[in-house]
Formats: structure tokens, C-alpha cells, sequence
């Protein structure tokens, strides 16, 4: 996909049972320098409730290190009063202290458990990011408009997959299935300069991208974890062969930009087939989130050979 600068291109996907990931591999070197909450949060960061009675729709951050922080949309962050899920990707400042627009995914706590937030081992599954990102279309910086959507989703999800949470905690599912998820991921291993990936479920899709592979080897973990949690629903099913025709899609979308919630330009996709939102910095694309879109019917073609497959 070409943006202002950045190009990448489809590696050869893998497939184990009826799942496909394609990787993702940048073409040009990236310029911007960012660490990711995992790297940041020992060294430092601090992400808060907004004062003592806090706020669901909202967080602090706090960035006392020397370095910009990327906080990826759809991580989730566990502790404090409740646990939340980023509605966008945020790029921190050196030195700042900003508020974050978040989601609630564990309604039946609102107690504190801690002072500060801690990163999770899994991202939102790619379902629960296309609903929050198919609500936040109109405003995707607004407090609270994903809220009831979100809900709806971890509770769906926790039935389906039989899932006991007294707090109905998206986090108990990934501690439900750790056995089964931790088997799958062992299937999709990160390849060397990899700094994205495709997830294809039959005809449901799911992309993600940063734009430093140093970054993404971070994330990949957290990020297939959430992958797999909805490809346990799927196991066995017919293959997703529609990448290739999926990144073009999103290539080709419509795109809108405007105010982030820290440093950048918000960057918004929007196509028949393809919902997503990204996040840009002196024109470099840093991160990138796309799905396919429950508006339409989907029916991609098969995976280009990945010499031919340049985004």
C-alpha cells in the first residue's frame, strides 16, 4: 500500500488448520523511532485512571522517558479499576502527560486492584476491534461511543466459547483457552524483518502493521494471541484465501485524516469491503489496522504469489 512513504509487500502466508497469516515485510526503512508499552512501561511509563474516581471512557498516560512511546490500537491494558482496551493508536510524546480514549472490556468490576495499568499478554480479538472500529467511523476520538458495542461483543464472545467470568472480563476467555491458544500461535512463528500480518479466517480478515519491525516483534505475540482466540471458533473450516484481494482493497480505500490523540494525523479506511484506521507522522505511516466489514458481503480472490503482492 502507498501512502506519503511507506511501501510493504506480502511474504508467503502460512496455513494450519483452515487458519492463514500472511506476513507482512516493510520496503523502505523507517524513520520515525518509537519504543511500544511493553518496552516503555518498565523503563517508566505510567498509565492511570483519571483521578481518584476515575473514568471508563478515559485514561492518563504519563511519558517521563526520553523516547516516544506507540500504544497500539486494541491492547489491553489490565488492572486499576477495570480493565480497557485502546480505541486508537496513540503515539506519547517525550515528557507529556495526555488522556486516551479507552473501552471498558470487563463490566462487572469498578474497584481498583492497583495504582497503574499493566500491559496484557493478548491484544482484543480482531472481531471485538472490527465492531469498535465499525462504531467509531463518524468520531473516532469521541468518549464513549463504542462503549455498548464492546459490551456486547465480550459477552457474545464469553458465551460462545463457555467462558466463567464474575466480571465478564474479555481476559478470562484467553485464561480459559491458554492450552488450546498457546498450541495454534506455535503454528504462525514471527519471520525475520516481519513488521506485520494478515489474518484470514474463511472470508473474515484482519490486518495489522507498524512500521518498524523491531516494534512488531514486540506486538506479534500479543496481537496472534487475539488471533487465535477467534480462530478457535473457526478450526477446520475452508481456508481464507482472499488475502491478496483484501490489501488491495485496503490500499485502495478511501482515506480521511485528521486529529490524533497524541503526536501524528489519525488516519481513517473506509471501502465496501474494509473498515480501518492507522496512524501517520510527518508523512510515514507508523501503524495500520484494517478489517473486513460486516456492511457487505465478502468474497475475495486468492493470495497473490508474494513477489507480485507489493501494498
Amino acid at each position: 500500500m502507498q501512502t506519503t512513504e511507506v511501501v510493504f509487500q506480502v511474504g508467503e502466508p502460512v496455513e494450519h488448520r483452515g487458519i492463514v497469516v500472511a506476513p507482512l515485510f516493510p520496503c523502505r526503512d523507517p524513520r520515525a523511532r518509537y519504543l511500544t508499552l511493553e518496552e516503555a512501561v518498565p523503563r517508566g511509563l505510567k498509565i492511570k485512571e483519571v483521578g481518584a474516581s476515575g473514568s471508563v471512557p478515559e485514561l492518563v498516560v504519563i511519558n517521563p522517558l526520553s523516547e516516544k512511546v506507540l500504544l497500539y490500537d486494541g491492547e489491553e491494558l489490565v488492572g486499576a479499576k477495570q480493565n480497557r482496551i485502546l480505541n486508537v493508536t496513540v503515539l506519547v510524546a517525550i515528557g507529556s502527560e495526555l488522556r486516551i480514549p479507552v473501552s471498558c472490556v470487563e463490566q462487572g468490576r469498578w474497584h481498583s486492584v492497583g495504582d497503574s495499568f499493566a500491559p496484557a499478554s493478548h491484544a482484543a480479538h480482531p472481531e471485538l476491534r472490527r465492531r469498535k472500529a465499525e462504531s467509531l467511523r463518524a468520531e473516532p476520538l469521541a468518549r464513549g461511543v463504542s462503549q455498548g458495542e464492546v459490551w456486547d461483543e465480550v459477552r457474545e464472545k464469553n458465551l460462545r466459547m463457555r467462558v466463567s467470568s464474575p466480571t465478564g472480563a474479555s481476559a478470562d476467555a484467553y485464561r480459559r483457552w491458554e492450552e488450546p491458544l498457546v498450541l495454534l500461535e506455535r503454528a504462525f512463528p514471527l519471520q525475520p524483518g516481519q513488521s506485520g500480518a494478515v489474518l484470514a479466517l474463511g472470508d473474515s480478515m484482519c490486518l495489522d502493521y507498524v512500521s518498524r519491525p523491531d516494534a512488531f516483534e514486540r506486538l506479534y505475540p500479543r496481537l496472534l494471541r487475539g488471533y487465535m482466540l477467534d480462530a478457535l471458533e473457526r478450526l477446520d473450516r475452508a481456508r481464507g484465501d482472499g488475502v491478496g484481494a483484501f490489501v488491495n482493497e485496503v490500499a485502495t480505500a478511501q482515506r480521511t485524516r485528521g486529529p490524533s490523540a497524541g503526536l501524528g494525523e489519525d488516519l481513517r479506511l473506509e471501502a465496501a469491503n474494509v473498515v480501518g484506521s492507522g496512524l501517520e507522522l510527518d508523512g510515514e505511516l507508523l501503524q495500520l489496522s484494517a478489517f473486513s466489514s460486516a456492511r457487505e458481503s465478502r468474497s475475495f480472490g486468492r493470495i497473490a504469489r508474494p513477489s507480485r503482492r507489493q501494498v
